[in-house]
């Protein structure tokens, strides 16, 4: 982040502006990697603190977790307001930065987090296949698919970011005929 050292105030803001920026729940390796990992604009230790904080003032909330999901973060009524009211001890050139980054990147955070997909070998050799898209609080598509090699296992796993909004339509559309 050449040029920008953040107190622990404007660290809190940078937060607030990026969930307010992103307009939807986020989980917390979305922002780690948004905030730490891709741009640097906060370092890790950092970041858990300001979300830790903002969360116990109410200007973040988390959803509980399930089984399914990791919970997700998202800027309260109040953090708006508090934003809204110091936005401007954020560096101008920062805020130009993230309002930027944020553009050309929220649709990838969004399948990231939205397109689960992982692959696991079963005792007989075979692998099965599991891939899901996630809304914010729940399942919306969970599929297992049972396949013959690692090969094929690899292989849907990495196209299903790609391919799982089709995939989900022409399900839903097969089904409802």
């Amino acid at each position: 982040m050449a040029g920008f050292t953040l107190d622990s105030t404007q660290n809190k803001l940078l937060l607030l502006f990026v969930f307010d920026k992103m307009e939807m729940p986020l989980s917390e390796d979305s922002i780690s990697d948004l905030c730490c990992n891709s741009n640097i604009w906060l370092n890790y230790m950092d970041f858990k603190l300001a979300l830790e904080q903002l969360i116990e003032a109410n200007f973040v909330y988390r959803t509980n977790s399930n089984s399914t999901t990791a919970p997700l973060y998202t800027i309260t009524p109040e953090g708006r307001v508090c934003l809204a009211h110091f936005f401007v001890r954020i560096p101008s050139s920062l805020r130009e930065i993230v309002s930027d980054c944020v553009k050309i990147n929220r649709l990838n955070y969004r399948r990231k987090q939205e397109y689960f997909s992982d692959y696991h070998k079963k005792g007989d050799g075979t692998y099965d296949v599991i891939l899901k898209i996630i809304e914010p609080t729940q399942p919306a598509l969970e599929i297992k698919i049972n396949v013959p090699n690692r090969n094929v296992a690899k292989y849907i796993y990495t196209k299903w970011e790609d391919k799982a909004a089709n995939a989900f339509q022409m399900i839903y559309d097969f089904l409802t005929e």
